[in-house]
C-alpha cells in the first residue's frame, strides 16, 4: 500500500516522465502526415488502436506492426521472442485471432543471429502463428527486428470505445517472473502453448459476447500509461484507485507500474457486465480487478485512501495526441 502523499506524487512524476510514455509523443507528428492517406475505401480504424481494422469479406481484418525497443537487443533471444509476443497481444487485445506474420531484420556483419532467430521461432511455436515472409538487411551498422501481423475478428474491441460510468478492469497473469533486469514480466516462456492460447482466448470471448467494447494490451507505457492511451483516444478521463492494482511481492511498485507483461490487458465495461468478465478471467487463473471508473472530464486522476492527484489532463497533456 502507498504510505504517504509523497508516494502518490512520486508515481505521478515517474509515470509522466517515463521513457515508455514520452517516446509515444512523436506519433502525433506522423499522424498529421499519414491521416489523409489512411482510407481508400476499406479502412474502419486507422491510427490509435493496437491494430488497424479493415473491411473483410465476412469479418474484420486486423493489421499491426511492432519494432523492438533497442534496450531489449542486448538479449537477442528475448528480443526475437518479444517481437512475436507483442504482435500477438495486439491482435487479441482487439478481440481478434492472429493469421500470420512477416518480419524485417537488420543485422551487423559480426552478429550471430542464431539467438534472435531462435527467439522468433520459439514465439511462433508458442502462439501457433506462422512466420510467412519478410526482408533481411545482412550488413547494417546495428541490429534491429520488427514484425508485422495480420489477424481477423468477428467483433472488435477498440481503444476509442470507453464510455463514461464504465468500470476499468485490469487483468494480469501474476504467475510470472521478472525477466533478467528488464521491465518485463514473463508469464509465457515457461507455460505450454495450450495454456497461453487458452488465456488469450478470453479476449475473443469477451468481444464475441459483447461484454466489453474497449480494451488495450499493457505495453511499453506500462499499466497507467496504457490506460492513459485508451482514455486519450476515447476522449475520456478516469479515477484510478492505485491501491486496487494487483502487484507481485518483492518488486518496487513504480517498476511494476512501468512493467511490460507477457499477459496484461485493460478493459472497460458497463457495471452489469463486469462480474461476467471477471469470472471469465478467474476461470483461466488470471487476476482481474476493478481499479477505476471512466469519467467524462478528460482528466486521469489517481487516488489512494488519503488523497487524489492528476496524472494526465488531456485538455493540455498528450501521450500520442490521437483522439
Amino acid at each position: 500500500m502507498l504510505k504517504s502523499m509523497t508516494d502518490l506524487n512520486r508515481i505521478v512524476q515517474e509515470i509522466r516522465n517515463y521513457e515508455g510514455v514520452k517516446r509515444k509523443n512523436p506519433i502525433k507528428h506522423l499522424i498529421t502526415q499519414f491521416k489523409p492517406f489512411s482510407n481508400y475505401g476499406n479502412t474502419i480504424i486507422d491510427f490509435g488502436d493496437d491494430a488497424a481494422v479493415l473491411k473483410g469479406d465476412c469479418n474484420y481484418l486486423l493489421l499491426a506492426a511492432d519494432g523492438i525497443w533497442a534496450n531489449l537487443l542486448k538479449d537477442l533471444f528475448w528480443a526475437g521472442y518479444c517481437a512475436v509476443l507483442v504482435n500477438v497481444n495486439d491482435i487479441y487485445a482487439m478481440g481478434g485471432k492472429p493469421i500470420a506474420m512477416v518480419n524485417i531484420m537488420s543485422l551487423k556483419k559480426t552478429d550471430n543471429c542464431k539467438d534472435l532467430l531462435e527467439g522468433i521461432k520459439t514465439g511462433c511455436e508458442k502462439f501457433k502463428v506462422p512466420m510467412v515472409g519478410g526482408h533481411l538487411h545482412p550488413d547494417t551498422d546495428s541490429t534491429t527486428v520488427s514484425v508485422s501481423i495480420m489477424g481477423n475478428a468477428s467483433k472488435i474491441l477498440s481503444s476509442f470505445s470507453a464510455k463514461e460510468g464504465e468500470d476499468i478492469i485490469l487483468a494480469m497473469d501474476m504467475d510470472g517472473r521478472r525477466y533478467n533486469n528488464y521491465l518485463n514480466w514473463d508469464t509465457t516462456l515457461n507455460k505450454s502453448s495450450e495454456e497461453c492460447l487458452s488465456k488469450l482466448g478470453i479476449m475473443n470471448e469477451i468481444a464475441e459476447k459483447e461484454l466489453s467494447f474497449a480494451a488495450k494490451d499493457i505495453s511499453n507505457p506500462g499499466i497507467l500509461g496504457t490506460i492513459g492511451m485508451l482514455l486519450e483516444t476515447s476522449r475520456k478521463g478516469a479515477v484510478i484507485d492505485v491501491d486496487e492494482i494487483q502487484r507481485p511481492d518483492n518488486m518496487d511498485f513504480i517498476d511494476w507500474l512501468k512493467i511490460y507483461p507477457g499477459y496484461g490487458f485493460t478493459l472497460t465495461s458497463s457495471p452489469e457486465n463486469t462480474d461476467k468478465i471477471l469470472s471469465l478471467f478467474k476461470k483461466q487463473k488470471i487476476e482481474a480487478r476493478i481499479i477505476g471508473k471512466v469519467t467524462n472530464d478528460n482528466i486521469m486522476t489517481l487516488k489512494d485512501k488519503n488523497q487524489k492527484m492528476t496524472l494526465f489532463d488531456f485538455k493540455t497533456d498528450i501521450i500520442t495526441g490521437i483522439k
